[in-house]
């Protein structure tokens, strides 16, 4: 886990005020020590990395960072849910493999 700190030092003109609001406003969600500092996982660190970007580098408002951010979280879950999926089908018989994967084609086709 890092510190506030170690942030700061990662993103130099990122003002700690800033970073505050995008805890507030739950864009990032760090843990708090027993101490009352906020301490942040990996995880934490890439979405202060993703929000960076769009508020710095794309210049995305403030009002339109919730919906993007809402938007990657969907697609963050559905890659994960079509992981399990693709795990689960192969650890199927290889004649249900190939039934779901004729069944699947066959939607594609009736969807063009």
């Amino acid at each position: 886990m890092m510190p506030l700190d170690a942030i700061a030092a990662l993103f130099p003109d990122l003002e700690p005020a800033e970073l505050s609001v995008w805890i507030e406003r739950r864009w990032v969600q760090p843990e708090r020590a027993a101490d009352g500092q906020w301490l942040f996982q990996e995880i934490d660190v890439a979405r202060v990395r993703l929000v960076y970007d769009l508020r710095h580098q794309l210049g995305v408002h403030d009002e339109v960072v919730p919906l993007v951010l809402s938007l990657l979280d969907q697609v963050y879950e559905l890659r994960c849910t079509l992981k399990a999926m693709n795990e689960a089908l192969s650890a199927q018989p290889p004649e249900v493999q190939a039934a779901v994967l004729a069944a699947v084609a066959g939607r594609s086709r009736q969807a063009e």
